[in-house]
């Protein structure tokens, strides 16, 4: 089936009424921090001018590492490293393998071979969760400034609640072989605790979208005092919530990119969250009810992931956010009770979204999506998404956007987690080789006006390597 919101609105057609209203402050803000990185990144400038004599010195190794600031940051470090992708960092020990896990399907090929800059730090925050580099800090960064620099910029936050490195295989590998500088955020609040951070209900999901808006600015300084000159492209990428942090950013933020794309992103909105879909679930799995996950929005195909979605996802995602927008639905008892029957005393299998929305809307205004984009925008999502249902998500998202500049690509048996595929190869398809493709087709559009292929739901290839290739049309 092809979806119903195949927009034809181009790049250059992407300024709207809000967009335009919340740029005022923004900007003046994000300005006055790059402003004050340009001046102290300026005697970069010149080191650059007097020990090359020219741009060329630009692109040596490493050059000018020791001028770099990342200003704002409380904690940084700076490394010289013959390969920033993780063929490399896995043994220099700038990434952490843990962090991406499970996150690409077995057999999956990465670039290596890109040599430049690694500064690893944290800004200012109150929180403790990230224990990576022994720093027991969060709001954790990494910014990755290759010697051959195409003038662009990636920025992401990261999936579930990982840290910095989360997308270093997915995203950051395939951004530092194309020549683009990578920056990425822990979004300020990690690991399963992350719901205690934050004064009120939804501060610790609102912060995320403070936090990569922060390193995007960071990020655009630093690769001004490396490279003598803004980046000329900044892109947004992310998986799952990092693809809700996409959205959000160009819904909000759009002056600081030029398009994103956004794989299998959270949605929020008043009407529709995984607070709306996740409990059913938990009431009818249990009871062998598949009609009830059908009208919960679960695919029908989709029937042999349920129980791996019960046992490792649905219920401990159903508490954690649950905790996060609405603490007092089970009094004093931290994060509910875990895989709870249906009909215990304040069961979030019991939760009812609709009842409590007094209680969470507060919580989910701070945090929710409009599909106001500023900026183009590339959706993908799996057909058999078992976390966040299709139905429930991308495709409710994709009707918020409207006309827009946007493409909405429904993968035909992609899920949630690529890791899946090594279990189950003859019945999902790999998500990461179509995020992969639709990266490309994103700077195509921007850079060189080459409109994407039509919004579509891709049929999975009969024949073909599924794990590395991937075509959005003809």
């Amino acid at each position: 089936m092809t979806s119903t919101a195949a927009p034809t609105a181009t790049p250059a057609a992407t300024s709207t009424a809000a967009s335009r209203r919340r740029r005022p402050a923004a900007l003046a803000a994000g300005l006055a921090l790059l402003t004050a990185a340009l001046a102290a990144g300026a005697p970069a400038a010149t080191a650059a001018t007097a020990e090359t004599a020219g741009a060329s010195g630009v692109g040596r190794h490493c050059a000018l590492m020791g001028l770099l600031t990342v200003v704002g940051a409380e904690h940084q470090e700076k490394s010289c490293l013959d390969d920033l992708t993780t063929a490399g960092t896995v043994a220099s020990g700038r990434t952490d393998p843990a962090d991406w896990a499970g996150l690409h399907p077995a057999g999956a090929t990465s670039p290596s071979g890109v040599p430049g800059v690694q500064i690893d730090g944290y800004f200012p925050d109150t929180s403790t969760t990230n224990t990576n580099h022994g720093w027991n800090h969060d709001s954790q960064f990494v910014i990755r400034l290759p010697d051959d620099w195409n003038g662009g910029l990636v920025v992401a936050g990261t999936p579930g609640n990982r840290e910095q490195y989360a997308n270093d295989f997915v995203i950051s590998d395939w951004a530092l072989a194309k020549g683009y500088a990578y920056a990425a955020t822990d979004k300020g609040n990690t690991g399963l605790d992350f719901y205690k951070d934050g004064r009120k209900p939804g501060d610790a999901l609102a912060e995320w979208n403070t936090r990569v808006t922060q390193v995007a600015l960071a990020a655009k300084a630093v690769a001004a005092q490396r490279y003598g000159r803004l980046p000329r492209r900044t892109y947004a990428a992310g998986i799952s919530n990092g693809g809700y942090l996409v959205r959000w950013q160009l819904e909000n933020r759009p002056w600081l990119y030029d398009g994103g794309v956004d794989w299998e992103g959270t949605l929020w909105t008043q009407d529709d969250n995984l607070l709306t879909f996740l409990p059913p679930a938990l009431r009818a799995y249990p009871k062998g009810d598949a009609q009830a996950m059908y009208d919960a929005g679960y695919a029908k195909g989709s029937e042999f992931l349920w129980p791996f979605h019960h046992q490792v996802y649905w219920d401990l995602t159903q508490r954690l956010y649950r905790e996060e927008l609405d603490p007092g639905y089970d009094g004093d008892t931290d994060a509910g009770t875990p895989f709870c029957a249906s009909g215990t005393p304040d069961c979030d299998a019991d939760y009812d979204y609709a009842a409590r929305r007094k209680y969470v809307a507060p919580a989910v205004r701070k945090i929710e999506l409009t599909g106001r984009i500023g900026k183009p925008l590339i959706t993908l999502q799996g057909t058999l998404d078992t976390l966040l249902p299709i139905s429930r998500t991308g495709d409710v998202y994709a009707k918020m956007v409207g006309d827009r500049p946007f493409r909405y690509y429904r993968i035909t048996d992609g899920t949630h987690t690529d890791g899946l595929y090594a279990s189950f190869p003859d019945r999902l398809r790999p998500m990461l080789p179509c995020f992969r493709t639709a990266f490309d087709a994103l700077a195509g559009w921007v850079e060189k006006g080459q409109a994407p292929p039509p919004s579509a739901t891709l049929p999975r290839p009969a024949s073909g390597d599924l794990v590395n290739a991937c075509q959005l049309g003809r």
